[in-house]
C-alpha cells in the first residue's frame, strides 16, 4: 500500500514539474536583456558561419588604400565599410573571418574542456575513493595559469591556433570538475541515489541516469559564463602574439595590429575591440539568464 501511495506521490511530483521544466525557454525569452543578447549573438554567429558568402572582399587580399576610416568618417569609401588596416586588407572581411576564429577557438575550449571537467568531477562525487587523486590532479591544473601555459604551449609547439585552443582547455577542466564535483556531492547525499542502489541498479545505470542528468543544467550554466572568460584569454593571447599566424585574420592580433597607428587610424583597433566586447557581453548576458532561469535555488 505504501509503494502504491509513494508512486502515486512521484507521479504526481512529476506532472507537476514537467510543465515548469518544459517552459524555461519561456521564462528565458521573457527577459528583455536576454533576448537582446542572444539575438545579437546569434547574428554575430551566422554572420562568422556565412563569412565567405557575406564578406565583400577577400580578406587577405591587400591593396594600395591603406588606413581607410570608416565609410562615416570624412575620407571613408562605401567600397570598404569599415577601412582598411595598414597593409590595405578589408577590415569588414576580416572581422567576419576572425570572429569565425575566435567562436570556434572558445566554443571548442569550452566543449572539451567541459566534457572532461564534468566527467571527472562526476567521477570524483561517484567513487569517492577516486576523489582525492582527481582533485590533486585538479589542484596541479589550477596552479598553472592560462595565458602562462598558452606561452609554455607556443614555445614547445608553435605559434598558431591549437596551441591557444589546448591552453584554454586545459585551463577548463579542473575549474569543471570542481563545479561537477560540488553539485554531484549534494545529488549523491539525496535519497533516490540510495534507494536505487538499494534496488539493485547497476552503477553505469546510475551515474548516466541519475546523476548526470541532474547535473547538466548547473553545469551548462558554469560552462555558459566560463565562455566569456575563454574568448577574452583567447583574445590577450592573441594580443600579445601568440595567436593564430599571420595573415590568418582573429580579433585579438586585428586589435594588435591596430595599436601602432592608433593615434591616426584608430579604427583598425577600436572596432575588433569593441566586437570582443559584445560578444563577451552577450555571453555574459546569457549565462546569468540561464542561471536564473534553470538554478531550482532561484526559482520564485
Amino acid at each position: 500500500m505504501s509503494a502504491v501511495v509513494s508512486n502515486e506521490k512521484a507521479a504526481t511530483v512529476a506532472t507537476s514539474e514537467a510543465p515548469a521544466n518544459q517552459a524555461w525557454w519561456r521564462r528565458f525569452l521573457r527577459d528583455p536583456a536576454a533576448l537582446i543578447a542572444i539575438t545579437i549573438f546569434s547574428l554575430i554567429c551566422l554572420a562568422a558561419i556565412f563569412a565567405p558568402l557575406l564578406a565583400p572582399h577577400d580578406p587577405y587580399a591587400s591593396s594600395r588604400r591603406t588606413m581607410l576610416p570608416p565609410f562615416w568618417a570624412a575620407r571613408g569609401s562605401v567600397e570598404y565599410l569599415l577601412g582598411t588596416d595598414p597593409q590595405g586588407r578589408d577590415i569588414l572581411s576580416r572581422l567576419l573571418y576572425g570572429t569565425r576564429l575566435t567562436l570556434l577557438i572558445g566554443l571548442a575550449s569550452v566543449a572539451i574542456g567541459g566534457v572532461l571537467g564534468s566527467f571527472l568531477g562526476l567521477l570524483a562525487a561517484f567513487y569517492r575513493s577516486l576523489d582525492p587523486w582527481i582533485m590533486r590532479l585538479s589542484d596541479i591544473l589550477l596552479s598553472l595559469p592560462a595565458i602562462l601555459l598558452g606561452l609554455a604551449l607556443v614555445a614547445a609547439m608553435g605559434q598558431g591556433a591549437t596551441p591557444i585552443m589546448l591552453a584554454l582547455i586545459i585551463s577548463t577542466i579542473p575549474d569543471c570538475a570542481r563545479v561537477a564535483r560540488g553539485i554531484g556531492l549534494g545529488i549523491m547525499g539525496q535519497e533516490f541515489i540510495t534507494a536505487g542502489r538499494s534496488l539493485g541498479i547497476r552503477d553505469p545505470q546510475l551515474f548516466s541516469r541519475y546523476l548526470v542528468l541532474n547535473c547538466i543544467s548547473s553545469v551548462l550554466i558554469f560552462l555558459s559564463l566560463r565562455f566569456g572568460q575563454l574568448i577574452l584569454i583567447a583574445a590577450s593571447l592573441s594580443f600579445l602574439g601568440l595567436g593564430a599566424r599571420p595573415p590568418v585574420a582573429e580579433l585579438g592580433m586585428m586589435a594588435a595590429q591596430g595599436r601602432d597607428f592608433f593615434l591616426f587610424a584608430p579604427h583598425i583597433a577600436v572596432i575588433p575591440s569593441v566586437l570582443i566586447l559584445v560578444i563577451v557581453m552577450a555571453a555574459n548576458v546569457i549565462g546569468d539568464t540561464l542561471r536564473d532561469v534553470l538554478d531550482p535555488r532561484l526559482k520564485t
